[in-house]
């Protein structure tokens, strides 16, 4: 068998002082050791290096570098303009110009759920899956344009193949299969607080998700890009699996980022709770950017206006529309990692299997947002929270599946009640409308809802 690998990899390991891997390398069974040698062959040992450098250069933010940044509010327009904008988004969704990602390399486990995160039902009557209903959003869009939406569905090696065996079992709930392109995210190690490489139980190096921020250099290591260029695609909408309320690919959004042609558009909500978990858009340095709520300094981060609202209150949920050349031309682009500190069960070079009881280890990730700065102008719209942000994260209380219920069911009450349906006929009722029906509310007549 062919050593080079091996001594290549044990150099490599000398060369960053690895010595616990080295060890653990030099007992390995032939067949086990070169799997381990080609995965440290693989590792970029600079950017870790970088990285953990850049980890104690924390950026100083403050009222000279944070400013307030423009943004468009969806309700100011008239409804003429709106009906243009939305127009315009059905003509480029008409013409085969949009793409679809979602974010779903998550698992449920903190949702008491087996399995990905976008194959839970949040206890709709339907009992419909995250997936499922966002699959009847997107079909219905494809069947009103006369144009099937490619949708790009970026996992983790964690649950890819649970992704596609789920999507296969319920035969892409009715999209089709061409049109459903699975990939996995980029993975980086996992690191001690001193730098050193974890192993996973089986002895192999500890690998965790890279972040959303790598969702571009994935699109492009696996094929995904070359497969939008092929379908003619000049727009590609951006989302996460656990928002139970997104507007997939929203023509409206769609409408107004194309007429103001920036290369990225953001869709926001008004954050009125200082303490929310949601970060902000802002300038910073006077380029766009967003700054996790972990991260906005305590100088800014109750700032008011005179009518008593949070002055920094454009509030980050994950919706996005990049352009394709945007995203072509930084897919290699070298953004900053962030690095969390995590509990995080390994292995240790004797072999024995230590679970801690207090964070352990570093987890490097990159976030979408930090592409932001990158383009000149960003198109922010501010939507309706109601409407556009039923986030599922926790098992129970807020942004669990019961208040994302509740938020959906809120939402298609609301659509009953403009289409003529009377307080009274939905009392006492569990509503919900199927995406197969009315995708915002349209279409929806009071006698078809008599309830008898």
């Amino acid at each position: 068998m062919d050593q080079l690998p091996i001594r290549l990899a044990e150099a490599k390991l000398r060369m960053y002082e690895q010595q616990h891997v080295l060890e653990m390398l030099a007992n390995l069974p032939e067949q086990e050791k070169n799997k381990l040698a080609v995965q440290i062959l693989e590792i970029d040992f600079e950017r870790i290096v970088k990285a953990l450098a850049d980890r104690s250069d924390t950026k100083k933010l403050s009222n000279d570098t944070i400013s307030a940044i423009p943004f468009e509010d969806w309700e100011d327009f008239e409804q003429g303009e709106k009906a243009a904008y939305t127009e315009k988004g059905w003509e480029l969704l008409r013409a085969g110009r949009v793409g679809v990602i979602v974010v779903a390399g998550g698992q449920g486990s903190r949702l008491g759920h087996d399995g990905p995160k976008g194959t839970l039902d949040i206890g709709l009557p339907s009992h419909k899956s995250l997936f499922q209903l966002q699959a009847e959003r997107l079909f219905y869009l494809s069947r009103k344009a006369g144009k099937s939406i490619p949708w790009y569905i970026m996992t983790s090696p964690d649950n890819h193949e649970a992704t596609k065996a789920f999507f296969h079992s319920l035969h892409y709930f009715g999209y089709p299969a061409e049109d459903c392109f699975f990939f996995q995210q980029n993975t980086m190690p996992a690191l001690d607080h001193n730098g050193k490489l974890l192993l996973s139980e089986d002895g192999t190096l500890m690998l965790a998700p890279s972040g959303n921020g790598e969702c571009f250099a994935s699109l492009k290591r696996t094929g995904a890009i070359a497969d939008m260029k092929q379908r003619g695609l000049e727009w590609l909408f951006y989302y996460n699996v656990d928002n139970a309320l997104i507007k997939v690919a929203d023509p409206a959004f769609i409408g107004l980022a194309a007429s103001r042609n920036q290369m990225v558009a953001t869709k926001v909500i008004e954050k009125t709770d200082v303490d929310e978990k949601i970060g902000i858009l802002c300038l910073e340095n006077d380029r766009p950017a967003v700054l996790e709520y972990n991260e906005i300094p305590s100088s800014i981060k109750d700032k008011r206006t005179n009518d008593g609202r949070l002055f920094y209150s454009l509030g980050h949920i994950s919706i996005h529309l990049f352009k394709l050349d945007f995203i072509e031309e930084h897919a290699d682009t070298d953004i900053p990692f962030h690095i969390a500190s995590k509990k995080m069960k390994y292995m240790d070079a004797e072999g024995s299997i230590i679970t801690p009881t207090e964070p352990n280890a570093y987890k490097l990730e990159r976030f979408i947002f930090d592409f932001f700065p990158l383009a000149d102008e960003v198109t922010i719209v501010r939507g309706t929270r109601e409407e556009e942000f039923a986030p599922v994260k926790n098992k129970s209380g807020e942004d669990s599946p019961l208040s994302a219920r509740k938020l959906v069911q809120s939402l298609h009450r609301s659509w009953l009640r403009a289409a003529g349906v009377s307080e009274e006929q939905l009392q006492g009722r569990d509503i919900e409308i199927s995406p197969l029906t009315s995708y915002n509310g349209e279409g929806l007549k009071a006698e078809d809802w008599s309830f008898d």
